[in-house]
């Protein structure tokens, strides 16, 4: 089991960030002793939420900051709700009871696989624009996104980037489910999570006052505000 960072003053309340800016500047100071101007650290967002996110903490501690593109596989009749996850090098990881509970054929599965596979594609050549990953071999790497619901597009992120020996796997959240830390926790050294939540149900939409889905195009000018797109980010 990895080492979980909580803040206990905003345990288990609901809209304590302002937006994902606000929820990046908490964690960033969450992440500031350890990780401030870190050698050899750098900063991963999973698009779409994030890269807000994850700008604030990379900027905050002086930290090289990219993407790692990982999509929810969704169900064929539900395009909110997801019954796994892929990364764009292939890692895929199945909610086996969700899929049984669905009743999703091996035919329905493959093919909601090679829709999400053609969408991570596109935010490859969108939001990447044919830049090369970078070399995550014996660094310390922190993998950022605006929440943890069910943990399974995280537990795809860390299989991806634990494949590549980094020397220390961190995740940084916002908002997560106790379910989820329950998961995420054991695959990675640390992880921080500023809003833990317990009970029946969680949204990660809750623990934000203004809450939406950021477009494609919101995510591409805020990289370019960041330099992503000419190297000023790492």
């Amino acid at each position: 089991m990895g080492k979980v960072v909580i803040n206990p003053l905003l345990t288990n309340k609901v809209y304590v960030f302002r937006d994902r800016v606000e929820a990046g500047y908490v964690l960033a100071e969450m992440l500031r002793p350890a990780y401030a101007k870190s050698e050899d650290t750098l900063v991963l967002a999973i698009p779409a939420g994030g890269v807000p996110v994850g700008l604030v903490i990379a900027k905050e501690l002086g930290l090289p900051f990219d993407l790692l593109i990982v999509r929810k596989i969704h169900f064929p009749d539900n395009p909110e709700a997801g019954f796994g996850a892929i990364t764009s090098t292939g890692e895929i990881l199945l909610n086996e009871e969700l899929v049984a509970y669905a009743g999703l054929t091996e035919e329905d599965i493959a093919a909601q696989i090679t829709k999400e596979k053609r969408d991570i594609q596109e935010r490859e050549r969108i939001f990447r624009k044919g830049k090369p990953f970078p070399e995550v071999k014996g660094k310390k790497v922190i993998l950022v996104d605006d929440g943890l619901a069910s943990g399974y597009t995280m537990m795809a992120a860390i299989k991806s980037v634990t494949g590549k020996n980094p020397a220390k796997t961190v995740v940084a959240v916002p908002t997560a489910s106790e379910r989820a830390v329950q998961k995420v926790a054991p695959l990675v050294d640390e992880l921080y999570v500023a809003n833990l939540r317990s009970g029946a149900f969680f949204a990660v939409a809750d623990a934000y006052q203004n809450w939406y889905d950021l477009s494609r195009d919101e995510v591409i000018n805020l990289l370019a505000s960041a330099g992503y797109f000419n190297g000023e980010t790492s």
